[in-house]
C-alpha cells in the first residue's frame, strides 16, 4: 500500500498518467475507497476504470455503491457496455429496487445492448429476484437466445415465489439442465414448506444421475428431510457431503444439525455441535438451543443460552423463541416471563408474533389462562389463528369453557373453514357436559358446510418417504401391502395366547410378495 502511495505521488509530480495500473492494484489490496477518490479525481477516467469498481462493489456487496457509479459513466459521455449493466442489474436485485432497475432496463434498450445474452439474463434474473415475474417472462420471451442461467433465473424466481406449475413446466422444457436448475426447483420447494416435493425432486435428481448436488442442494433438501423425520435419507445425504468435502461449508454443517436436532437424534446434534466449535454462527446456536428445547432438555437449553452470551454473541428473535420454548417445555413460567421482557430493556428485540404465542403457550399448560388472554388483548400487533389456537388448546387440557368460547369467536372469524377449531371447542363443551352447546356446533358446521378433511401421514422406507391417508389405497403396492398386514394381524391373533410372533413367517410372506 505504501509502494502505491509513493507511485501516486510521483504521478501527480511529474505528470505521468499511472491511473489504471494504480486503480487496478488498488482493487487486488483490496483498498476501494481509495480506488474510488483516485476514480474521482482524474480528469481522463475510462468505462473499463468505471466497470471494474461496479465489480469491485458488487463482489463485496456494497451494491448500492456501485449504483453511485453510474451517474458518473453518464457524466462522461461514456456509452455502458453489457458488462456495466450485468453488474448494475445484479445491484438493483440485491437492493431490490424496481424503479431503478425498470430505468436501467430503458438505457439498456436505449444503447442497444439488448442483443447481449450474458447482461440479457442479469435483467432476467434481476425481475426474478424481485418478485416481478410478469417483467421476467417477457424480457425473457423476447430473448432470441438464451444459456442454460437464463432458464435458471426464470425457474428460481417461479419456485422462490410459489408458482410451482410455472416452474416445473420450465424445468422440463429446459434444453439442457445442471445442477442448478435442479437446486432452484429443490430450494423453492423447501422454502414454502413442500417438503414431500423438495426431497422427491431430490431423489429423482439422484435416479437420473446427470449431475451431482453441490452444497447448495444439500443445504436446501436437509430441512426437508428435517421436517419429514426423513433421518434415514438425510444421515445418507450427509455422508455424501462428508465423501465430497461439504461438510466444512457452515450452511450444510448447520442443516444437518437441524436434521438432527429436529429427528430426535439429539446426541449426534451435540457431537455435531462441538465438532463445528469455533465456526459456529447464530445459526448454530439457535438450531442446538431450540432442539433441546423441544427434547425437553430445558436447563441444557438455558445453559447454552447463557453460554452464548459469555462468548459476547448477541442473541436475535429466534434465540429467544428457543429459549421461551425451553421455559415452556420445563414449565418455568417465572423465567419465561423474565426472558420475554428482557427482549426489548436488554437487547433491544421488539417481541414478534412468535414469541407472543409462545408466552401464551406457557401460560396455558401453566393454567394461567387469564393472563394468557390478558397477553393476547395488549398485543402490539393483531392476534392470528396460531396464537387463539394456542388458548384454544390450553383451554381444552384444562376444561375452561369461558376462555375457550372466546378463543373460538376469534378462531371462526380467521377461518371459519378450519375444521379443527369446532371439533376442539365441542370436545371442551363435551367434556364440560354442555350438549346444548355440542348440538350448537354440529349446526353451524353443517350451514357453513364445514367438513373434516382427512389427515396425511409419512413413512420412510427403503430410502424413500411415502405419503398416505387413512384406507389409502393409490399406492402401486396397496394390494400386496395389505395383504401383509393381514398375514400379520392373523398371526398376532394366533399367537396372542402366549404372545409369540412368528417373524420367520411373516418375513417370508414379505419375501414372497417382492418376488411376486
Amino acid at each position: 500500500m505504501n509502494q502505491l502511495k509513493q507511485i501516486h505521488a510521483n504521478t501527480l509530480r511529474n505528470g505521468t498518467d499511472f491511473t489504471k495500473y494504480m486503480i487496478t492494484k488498488l482493487l487486488e489490496i483490496p483498498d476501494i475507497d481509495y480506488a474510488h477518490k483516485l476514480l474521482d479525481q482524474t480528469p481522463n477516467p475510462s468505462l473499463f476504470l468505471y466497470n471494474k469498481l461496479i465489480q469491485a462493489y458488487h463482489s463485496r456487496g456494497l451494491h448500492f455503491q456501485s449504483l453511485l457509479l453510474y451517474p458518473g459513466i453518464l457524466s462522461h459521455c461514456f456509452y455502458p457496455n453489457p458488462h456495466s449493466f450485468t453488474y448494475l442489474f445484479a445491484a438493483c436485485a440485491n437492493l431490490s429496487n424496481p424503479l431503478q432497475g425498470q430505468m436501467l432496463h430503458a438505457h439498456f434498450v436505449k444503447f442497444g445492448l439488448d442483443y447481449d445474452v450474458y447482461a440479457s439474463t442479469a435483467l432476467v434474473d434481476m425481475y426474478a429476484k424481485m418478485g416481478l415475474l410478469r417483467l421476467a417472462r417477457k424480457q425473457f420471451d423476447g430473448m432470441n437466445a438464451k444459456d442454460i442461467p437464463t432458464w435458471n433465473s426464470l425457474i428460481a424466481g417461479y419456485a422462490k415465489s410459489g408458482c410451482f406449475d410455472e416452474a416445473l413446466n420450465l424445468f422440463l422444457a429446459t434444453p439442457s439442465r445442471n445442477v442448478i436448475s435442479w437446486t432452484a426447483l429443490i430450494s423453492g420447494y423447501s422454502q414454502n414448506g413442500k417438503y414431500w416435493e423438495a426431497l422427491e425432486m431430490y431423489l429423482e435428481m439422484e435416479r437420473e444421475g446427470r449431475v451431482r448436488p453441490n452444497e447448495v442442494t444439500i443445504a436446501s433438501v436437509l430441512p426437508a428431510c428435517a421436517n419429514l423425520g426423513a433421518l434415514e435419507v438425510g444421515q445418507r445425504i450427509e455422508a455424501y457431503a462428508r465423501a465430497n468435502g461439504h461438510i466444512k461449508n457452515l450452511f450444510v454443517s448447520n442443516a444437518v444439525l437441524e436434521l438432527y436436532a429436529r429427528c430426535g437424534a439429539i446426541e449426534k446434534a451435540m457431537q455435531l455441535f462441538e465438532n463445528i466449535g469455533g465456526n459456529r454462527n447464530l445459526c448454530s446456536w439457535n438450531t442446538m438451543i431450540m432442539g433441546l428445547a423441544v427434547h425437553g432438555r430445558c436447563d441444557e437449553a438455558l445453559e447454552l443460552f447463557d453460554q452464548l452470551l459469555r462468548n459476547g454473541m448477541s442473541p436475535d428473535d429466534v434465540t429467544f423463541v428457543g429459549v421461551i420454548l425451553a421455559c415452556t417445555h420445563g414449565g418455568m413460567v417465572t423465567k419465561g416471563r423474565e426472558l420475554f421482557n428482557s427482549m426489548e430493556k436488554i437487547f433491544f428485540i421488539p417481541p414478534k408474533l412468535e414469541h407472543y404465542g409462545c408466552m401464551v403457550d406457557l401460560l396455558g399448560r401453566a393454567g394461567l389462562l387469564q393472563e394468557a388472554y390478558n397477553l393476547i388483548k395488549a398485543m402490539p400487533m393483531k392476534p392470528d389463528s396460531v396464537v387463539w389456537g394456542t388458548l384454544l388448546g390450553a383451554c381444552s387440557f384444562h376444561g375452561n369453557v369461558e376462555f375457550a368460547e372466546k378463543a373460538a369467536d376469534s378462531l371462526f372469524k380467521l377461518e371459519m373453514w378450519n375444521p379443527g377449531n369446532y371439533v376442539i371447542l365441542s370436545n371442551i363443551y363435551a367434556k364440560g357436559g354442555k350438549w346444548d352447546g355440542v348440538t350448537k356446533l354440529r349446526t353451524l358446521m353443517k350451514g357453513y358446510n364445514v367438513t373434516k378433511a382427512a389427515g396425511h401421514s409419512f413413512i420412510e422406507e427403503g430410502g424413500r418417504i411415502h405419503k398416505f391417508i387413512v384406507e389409502d389405497k393409490s399406492h402401486p403396492m396397496s394390494d400386496q401391502i395389505l395383504s401383509v398386514l393381514h398375514c400379520v394381524t392373523a398371526q398376532m391373533k394366533i399367537d396372542e395366547e402366549d404372545h409369540m410372533i412368528d417373524w420367520d413367517f411373516i418375513l417370508e410372506e414379505i419375501r414372497t410378495m417382492e418376488t411376486d
